[in-house]
This record gives structure tokens, sequence and C-alpha cells, in this order.
């Protein structure tokens, strides 16, 4: 397999560390009521398992979670996660498969698609939705984000992380380029540096399909799913709800 994140795992969890501390709040509220749906926690794409820590903290009961990814670099580190927390290790089964081949439960109460609908072309999305649609529970969520930019558009180098530990400072730094009628080419690269001096540099890319809200909304629609924003509108956090429960959806 491709691991587009074999050589800047080690900078990935640190670097999304404050974007997941706004994610947080927003992700327990867009879960509100979903403590009384049974079934699966499903977290595809679950990286270093940040997004696994903050469902389980939202919905703090018993109930199983599925954290599916298939980077083994980002897997590792989701893996250590998950071994450190007691909880976690009762609740929490990692699968190294992805979005279109993992077996998913029968019952979902919330599926997870967190800084990874990108990775997918149209076609693997209509198939993802044609996937989970028939398994959310009602009541479920199926929460995910948009990140800019919606459609393909020139994005200028710009410092995305910069932090200190110990005595060595990291930066991570993120570019892109239009490269199709719906796709970008990210181009990142991360640093790291001793009092300004730069030690070690590494540079990324990998493509990235990009969609807006109401594109969103009719891949949705033709699979049974309506779609609503959730928590402040610079996160791009949506989440979709079976089109049946109409007014009733609630959260």
């Amino acid at each position: 397999m491709n691991d587009p994140y074999e050589r800047s795992a080690e900078y990935i969890d640190i670097m999304i560390a404050d974007a997941w501390d706004a994610f947080a709040p927003s992700l327990a509220e867009a879960l509100g009521g979903v403590d009384a749906v049974e079934g699966t926690i499903v977290d595809l794409g679950a990286g270093s398992g940040r997004g696994v820590r903050a469902a389980c903290a939202a919905l703090p009961d018993d109930s199983p979670v599925l954290a599916v990814e298939p980077s083994p670099a980002l897997r590792a580190v989701l893996l250590a996660r998950v071994h450190e927390d007691a909880r976690l290790r009762r609740r929490v089964t990692v699968d190294s498969g992805d979005a279109l081949n993992t077996p998913l439960p029968d019952s979902i109460r919330a599926l997870l698609a967190m800084n990874m609908i990108g990775h997918l072309p149209p076609g693997q999305r209509q198939e993802l939705w044609a996937r989970v649609a028939p398994r959310l529970a009602p009541g479920g969520r199926v929460i995910l984000n948009l990140a800019p930019p919606t459609t393909p558009a020139h994005v200028p180098p710009s410092l995305m992380a910069n932090l200190a530990m110990g005595d060595l400072t990291y930066e991570g730094w993120a570019s892109a380029e239009p490269s199709g009628d719906h796709q970008i080419t990210w181009h990142m690269t991360y640093r790291t540096l001793r009092q300004g001096r730069p030690l070690s540099e590494v540079t990324v890319e990998y493509a990235w399909w990009v969609l807006d809200e109401p594109e969103l909304a009719r891949e949705l629609a033709e699979h049974g799913l309506s779609l609503r924003p959730a928590g402040q509108p610079d996160l791009g956090l949506y989440v979709a709800s079976l089109a049946s429960e109409g007014s009733e959806f609630k959260g």
C-alpha cells in the first residue's frame, strides 16, 4: 500500500493538536442525543486517534468503537493512544483497512469521517455513502468536515503549525495547486529547527479531492441522508442523519 503519511507521520499528531482542541467541543455537541442510540461508533481515517478520544469522551459508555486507519505510521500512534487508556482499550478496535473495504457493523450509532473525505474521488464517496446509509441506526449521525479550499484553488504557502518541544522547534507549512476539475495537490513541508537553525526538512505531496456543501448535500440525499452545518462556521463541520427523521433530528 502506498502510504501518503509514511514520511510525515512523526509530525502529524503534534501539529493537529490545536485543531482538535477546537473540533472536540463541536464534535461533542454534534453527538448530543446519540447516547440514546444503540450501535457502534465508527471512525474512518482515525489517524492518530484524537477523534476516537474525543468521541469516547462525548459518549462515555461502554459501547464499541471501530477505528479504521490504513496508514501503518499513523496507526502506530493510534494504537499507542488507545493502549495507554484502560477505558479505550476495552472499547476500541483498531482496523488496518480503509473506508471502502473494512467490514462495517450492522448498526452504526455515529460515524466520523474527519479530515479524510478529500482522499476519496466522487465515485468512491458514493460507494461509501451506499455502505453507510443502510447501517446508520435511527437517531445516528455521520459527522465530517470539509477543509478549505472547497473548490480547486491556489493556496499560497502558509505556516499551519509552529510549536516548541524541549530545545527544538517544529514547523509545518502547506500550499496547494489545482490539479483537476475537482482536485488539488497539497505540498507539505515539515521542518525541525534548533534556535532558528534548520536541522531537517521533510516534503510530501498528495492529491486531495475537493467539494463544497451543496455538492456534499446532493451526494448524501441520493442515499437518503440529510445534511446540516454544525459547530463554529470556520470549522467546516457537518452532520448528516437519515432524511426520514426530518424535523425529529435534534442536537
